[in-house]
C-alpha cells in the first residue's frame, strides 16, 4: 500500500489533497471472491462478502480479523440504506473525484451465516449481464477495519473486479495505491491555496506544498515576524502611553481655558452668568481659539463704574415744616425721625 506522509498537518494545500483521497476513522481493505452463476445460469441472489475467520491473511501478508460479524450488520442497520456494488471500485475511487460511479447491483440484506457475512443482492440489468456472460468473474467487498486491532466493523461497497485474487488484499492490488487523480478544478483551487498561478505543472505544484511545509517548520525571521507575547507586551504600552497624553492633554487644555475665562471676566468682557457656558464652547474642537478670536472682538459690557469713589453726604438737613408736623402729632422727636426715618 503507497501511503502519503506529510509531517506538518497545519499545511493546507496539502491537507485538501490528502481528503481527496483519505479517510479519517480507520482504513479501508477489500476481498475478493469469484462469483458463481445460479443454477439457472443467472447472476447469484446471495453472495458471501466477508469470509468467517479469527484471522484472516491476505496474499500481501496482512492480517484482518472478522470475530464480531455481528458488528457488520449492526452497522448495516443502522445507516438505513443498500450498498453498492459497482465496478472497479468506482464509487471509492472515481465517485470521490466527480466523476461517473454506476451501479451494477444493490445489497439489499445481510445475514451471518457460520460466522460469514452474506448479502442479498438486486443486481442491474448491465451488472447481471457482467456475471452472466463472464466479462466480471470476481466480487470485491471493501470495509473499514479498526487500525489498532485490525478488526473489520463496517463493509462500505463492493466493486466487480477480474483480479483473480483468492486472497486478501487492499482494493485488488497486493500493493494497491489509495491516491486519487485531482480533477482540473481541484488542481486549479490547490493552485490559488498555495498561491502559484492556476496553469501551473504537477512539479510546481509539489514544490509549492513543500515549500508551505518548509515555511511552518521554519523559525520565522524577526524582521518580519514577532513572537505574540512581545506583540501583546508592544500593543499594551502603546495604548497606554496614548491614554496617558490623552489624559495630560485634557489637564493641560483644563487650565488654559481658566486662565483664558479668568482674563476675559477681568476685562468685562463676558459676564459671571454667562461662565459655564464659555467653558463648554471651550472644550469642543478648536473651541478654545474661537474663544480667544470672540473675547478679542467684544466690547467691555461689564466695566467697573464710579460709585465705588463716591462720598456719602454727611450733611444734616432740618425737617421740613410737613415732617416736622406728623413728629409733634405722634410726639417723635427731630432724632427719632433721623434715626428711624419719617
Amino acid at each position: 500500500m503507497k501511503i502519503l506522509v506529510v509531517d506538518d498537518e497545519q499545511s493546507l494545500g496539502i491537507r485538501l489533497a490528502l481528503a481527496l483521497c483519505g479517510e479519517q476513522v480507520g482504513e479501508r481493505s477489500s476481498l475478493n471472491f469469484e462469483l458463481q452463476p445460479a443454477d439457472g445460469g443467472g447472476a447469484p441472489e446471495w453472495i458471501e462478502l466477508i469470509p468467517a475467520g479469527q484471522i484472516i491473511t491476505g496474499r500481501d501478508g496482512r492480517t484482518w480479523i472478522n470475530d464480531r460479524p455481528d458488528m457488520i450488520l449492526a452497522s448495516f442497520a443502522t445507516e438505513g440504506k443498500d450498498l453498492p456494488i459497482d465496478w472497479e471500485h468506482a464509487s471509492e475511487i472515481k465517485a470521490p473525484c466527480g466523476d461517473e460511479a454506476p451501479a451494477a447491483g444493490w445489497i439489499k440484506e445481510m445475514e451471518i451465516r457460520d460466522g460469514a457475512i452474506w448479502g442479498r443482492v438486486e443486481w442491474t440489468v448491465k451488472g447481471a449481464a457482467s456475471i452472466t456472460s463472464r466479462e466480471y468473474r470476481y466480487i470485491s467487498p471493501v470495509f473499514r477495519f479498526e487500525i489498532d486491532s485490525r478488526r473489520i466493523f463496517r463493509l462500505t461497497s463492493c466493486g466487480l473486479t477480474n483480479q483473480p485474487n483468492l486472497f486478501l488484499s487492499a482494493l485488488n492490488n497486493e500493493e494497491p495505491t489509495l491516491e486519487v487523480a485531482m480533477n482540473a478544478e481541484q488542481m486549479k483551487e490547490l493552485c490559488r491555496i498555495c498561491g502559484i498561478p492556476e496553469d501551473s505543472t504537477a512539479a510546481q505544484i509539489i514544490a509549492a506544498c513543500k515549500k508551505c511545509c518548509a515555511m511552518n517548520h521554519e523559525q520565522p525571521s524577526l524582521d518580519k515576524f514577532v513572537p505574540r507575547a512581545d506583540y501583546d507586551t508592544a500593543l499594551n504600552r502603546a495604548t497606554t502611553a496614548e491614554s496617558d497624553l490623552q489624559a495630560i492633554k485634557a489637564g493641560q487644555l483644563e487650565t488654559a481655558i481658566n486662565t483664558e475665562i479668568d482674563a476675559a471676566l477681568a476685562a468685562g468682557k463676558i459676564t459671571p452668568a454667562t461662565k459655564d457656558y464659555h467653558v463648554a464652547q471651550c472644550k469642543q474642537e478648536g473651541g478654545l481659539d474661537r474663544f480667544k478670536t470672540f473675547v478679542a472682538a467684544a466690547p467691555v459690557i461689564a466695566g467697573a463704574t464710579d460709585l465705588d469713589s463716591k462720598e456719602v453726604d454727611s450733611k444734616q438737613t432740618a425737617l421740613n415744616a410737613e415732617q416736622q408736623k406728623i413728629a409733634d402729632m405722634f410726639g417723635n422727636s427731630a432724632e427719632d425721625l433721623k434715626k428711624y426715618g419719617a
